[in-house]
């Protein structure tokens, strides 16, 4: 059980990148966003970002559901680690 625990925190990990490269690429000022790369991370990002979005008005012209998602996953990838050393 501790594999599959190590695991979903491994993934949680690798979704935190994902999530970063989004964040990244939106600053590009001429990025197409028609790209495929580009519609493959928002496809990805979206279903996580958009909740937040709608639970986190912006501050002005700053989005900080990303930093609030960062926090989530961070505690989720944490709780996974110590869920798989338990087991």
């Amino acid at each position: 059980m501790g594999i599959i625990f190590s695991l979903l925190a491994q993934l949680v990990g690798l979704y935190t990148f994902v999530l970063l490269a989004r964040i990244l690429i939106s600053w590009i000022p001429n990025m197409d966003p028609y790209h495929p790369i580009v519609q493959l991370l928002y496809q990805v990002t979206e279903p996580v970002l958009d909740p937040a979005r709608r639970l986190i008005p912006p501050l002005g012209m700053i989005d900080i559901s990303p930093i609030v998602v960062f926090i989530a996953l961070g505690i989720l990838q944490d709780v996974l680690r110590q869920l798989a050393r338990g087991f």
